[in-house]
């Protein structure tokens, strides 16, 4: 025994080193309680502050806490008093299954300052489960030949309770045959063994009923049952005997699969298991005997399982057996025999010996396609087989010499174009009751020869090409096909030069062999070039090479590409300006002059239309917009000046249009002088729109000069100081003067109709003249399509023509002339 001092002094220690242990940990504290499973919702755990030696008031606002994880706690704590509750049922079983120790760890927190304080719940166990076995009922089969001491395991029953509460024993009921024994595993794991004490007698109880129980340590205890048959199994000591001592079949081969052959009988003097017979096969029967026959193995049925062929086997002979159901079977064999009788069940069977799978379409009648032969296993009248085609193919069998062999050959000539590949079915039929029929098919392609010249998809190609084309860049393109294939029908085209006056132009072209695209070397005028005729020619690339040709015209079509070019006034170094004199007494709506011009496009790119674009006095002159006539617009007075300078515009009506200008210079004089020569000045430029293209423009001025009529012209300055006294010869005087003025007036009048006269003819000599014009300038084209003619004009043309459906807009038809002329303005 220890002193009491000493005692003393421990426990002096203990609880120095505890105190020690709290001043170092500072703010780390560790409680430990306990609780039983299954209590109420809210059952106090303990009280953490009061346990840890904390006032109420020093949790006031300090957010005391339960840190928990991803799970939801199973406590909680008040804030408030520092009590631990239970927050929700616990099961011990499914918290910590069977563990023998079950505890929870919590880490409460407190805040300002912060304090972690670590709780651990042990959960205790109660004997809330009772011990189940798997089963309700457990079937055991013993051999009555079984010896005492033998040991049957049965399955143990499970109690998720530990400890004292976990299955403790196993009782069985009362019997003299068997007895209990349990064998302990560790971990509350007992595993129970049926003992038997006893030799069992079949004869005398082929049946015991035993019940099993297992029983825990709780206080009441809890147990559980299983009820437990064992059947006595007799011994096998009889063998099984057939009924019948041979036993014989006849089929016909084609009889169903399935049919019930025959069926065998064996019987066993012996109970249970050891008195039911099963049959089999016998083990050196041939596994292709298994693949015809199958026998059940309860009622000794033999079934046909595959198809039967007296060709191949007339009869089998099958070794059966019968053994009983024991542990140890004892067996007895059998063997039966199974006749097989012959039927008509074999169809012929076509087999092709040579077969060429291409002929040519060239091929001469009668050229052999393939060999085939015909086989029927059966024999006699089932075996003879007569052969033929299915019609419509032009192919026939030629029978051989040998019997059964035929061969394809061709009966009409072949054309691939139509017919590419043909399926010649070959019919096999016996001459049995019912007859089989058999068919084969083969395909017979037939391969290509040169037979077939290229054809263009269309003749003669017409085409139309905007002037001004790129140079090298393609313009159309021409299209021919062949009706043979592969190399018959690779087409490869060139263009024929053959140097004539028409074929010129081909020169320029250049085609690509292999599409048929066609390039133009050289940018085309339609101002030069209306249309043009060449030939291509498709030649195929087989053996020898077949080809044909097609006629292509190409029309030029126009592009407003060619600026207005002033005819009148023009002077004679070339500028657009010219000077008109009229009276100044001349009436409104007395023609100055009229500005003519020309434009070399057709259509509304050569319309053309007038416009001022500067005028002295905008009330003297009016300028008609399609005619170009300058006229007056009233009568002068003296305060108009002398003379006046007019700009006219004339522009094409095109997408992009062009213009020129020309300037006429208009003098007004005394009606004596008031014809006089023009002087003609033109300007012309050059200028770039804003989107690159080229505007041409011309200017014409036309200068109005009006004249005193005492500063006309006149042969010499004539002054008059004629004062109201002067005598009579100044009046003389002034007669002579007026008479040579008239005189000098009319020798201009006549001179300046034969100038105009002059001028109109040698504009006749280049321009047509038009009777009807309208002011309206427009260009022409004609070419012929067929049995028409066709004509591309403006839209304002005076020729009274129709439009042609289908064609373009600008495409009038016109009588069957020969000659075409550029209509001008004039």
């Amino acid at each position: 025994s220890i002193p009491p001092k000493q005692i003393l002094d421990r426990r002096c220690w203990f609880v120095f080193i505890i105190v020690l242990v709290i001043l170092c940990s500072g703010a780390f504290a560790q409680i430990r309680y306990s609780i039983s499973e299954e209590v109420q919702e809210g059952t106090i755990v303990g009280h953490i502050a009061k346990d840890l030696g904390l006032d109420k008031s020093a949790l006031t606002g300090r957010g005391y806490r339960i840190v928990t994880g991803s799970t939801e706690s199973l406590f909680q704590v008040n804030q408030n008093d520092g009590i631990l509750y239970v927050k929700r049922r616990i099961d011990r079983e499914e918290v910590c299954e069977r563990s023998s120790a079950c505890t929870i760890n919590l880490k409460t927190v407190l805040e300002n300052p912060l304090e972690i304080h670590y709780v651990a719940v042990e959960i205790l166990d109660i004997n809330d489960h009772s011990p189940v076995f798997p089963e309700k009922e457990k079937r055991l089969e013993i051999s009555e030949s079984a010896l005492p001491g033998a040991r049957f395991q049965l399955q143990a029953a499970r109690d998720p309770d530990v400890g004292q509460f976990a299955i403790q024993q196993y009782k069985l009921s009362h019997n003299e045959y068997f007895r209990v024994e349990v064998k302990d595993r560790g971990k509350d794991h007992k595993i129970p063994f049926l003992v038997l004490q006893k030799q069992l007698d079949r004869e005398t109880n082929e049946k015991h009923k035993l019940r099993l129980t297992a029983v825990d340590g709780g206080k009441p205890a809890k147990s559980g049952d299983i009820e437990i048959t064992v059947d006595v199994l007799d011994i096998n000591d009889n063998s099984p005997v057939f009924t019948k001592e041979l036993y014989s079949a006849t089929l016909k081969e084609n009889i169903p699969t399935g049919t019930v052959v025959i069926q065998v009988n064996a019987t066993d003097l012996d109970q249970g298991a050891n008195g039911e017979i099963i049959y089999s096969f016998g083990n050196e029967v041939d596994p292709k005997i298994m693949e015809l026959f199958s026998i059940d193995a309860n009622t000794g049925e033999i079934h046909v399982t595959g198809k039967l062929d007296f060709e191949k086997s007339t009869s089998y002979e099958i070794d059966i057996q019968a053994s009983d159901k024991a542990h140890v079977p004892l067996k007895t064999g059998k063997s039966v025999v199974i006749t097989v009788a012959d039927v008509n069940d074999n169809a012929p069977e076509i087999e092709v010996t040579s077969f060429s799978s291409s002929i040519k379409e060239d091929s001469k009648i009668g050229t052999t396609v393939a060999l085939i032969s015909v086989t029927d296993l059966d024999s006699g009248i089932n075996g003879k087989v007569i052969c033929a085609i299915k019609q419509g193919v032009p192919f026939t069998l030629s029978p051989s010499l040998q019997e059964n062999m035929y061969a394809i050959v061709t009966i009409s000539q072949l054309d691939r174009e139509i017919t590419s590949q043909y399926d010649v079915t070959i019919i096999a039929k016996d001459s049995g009751e019912p007859p089989h029929l058999t068919e084969k098919t083969i395909s017979v392609v037939i391969s290509d020869v040169n037979d077939n010249s290229p054809e263009f998809s269309t003749s003669p190609y017409t085409f139309y090409i905007t002037e001004n084309n790129s140079p090298g860049a393609s313009v159309f393109a021409v299209t021919a096909s062949d009706r043979d294939e592969n190399d018959c029908a690779r087409v490869s085209y060139h263009i024929i030069r053959d140097g004539s006056e028409d074929n010129k132009i081909s020169s320029f072209l250049n085609i690509n062999s292999d599409n048929g695209e066609i390039l133009a070397l050289k940018s085309f005028d339609f101002e030069t070039l209306k249309t043009f005729q060449f030939k291509v020619v498709a030649s195929d690339s087989g053996t020898p090479p077949l080809s044909n040709n097609v006629t292509v015209n190409v029309f030029i079509l126009d592009q407003n590409d060619n600026a207005p070019v002033i005819l009148y006034p023009l002077t004679s170094n070339g500028s657009a300006q010219g000077v008109e004199e009229i009276p100044r007494n001349v009436n409104a709506g007395h023609l100055v002059t009229k500005v003519r011009a020309y434009d070399a496009d057709i259509g509304y790119n050569g319309w053309l239309l007038f416009s001022l674009q500067e005028v002295t006095d905008h009330s003297l002159f009016a300028l008609d917009r399609y005619t170009g006539q300058i006229r007056t617009l009233r009568s002068f007075t003296e305060t108009d000046e002398a003379e006046h300078k007019l700009l006219i515009l004339v522009k094409d009506n095109g997408n992009v249009s062009l213009s020129a200008t020309a300037t006429v210079i208009v003098k007004l004089v005394e009606p004596k002088e008031a014809f006089a020569s023009s002087d003609v000045k033109s300007t012309a430029k050059d200028d770039e729109d804003n989107n690159g293209n080229v505007s041409l423009s011309a200017t014409a001025t036309v200068i109005v000069k009006l004249v005193e009529p005492k500063e006309a012209f006149a042969a010499s300055d004539v002054k008059s100081a004629t004062k109201d006294d002067e005598d009579s010869n100044v009046i003389f005087y002034l007669m002579i003067t007026l008479g040579a003025v008239s005189v000098l007036f009319l020798v201009s009048i006549i001179v300046l109709i034969a100038m105009q006269c002059s001028k109109s003819t040698d504009y006749t000599s280049k321009y047509l003249p038009e009777t009807n014009y309208d002011g309206t300038l427009c260009h022409s084209i004609q070419y012929r399509s067929g049995e028409k003619r066709y004509m591309l004009v403006g839209p304002r043309m005076s020729i009274g023509s129709t439009i042609v459906p289908g064609s373009h807009a600008n495409t009038l038809v016109l009588p069957d002339r020969r000659q075409h002329l550029p209509r001008f303005y004039s």
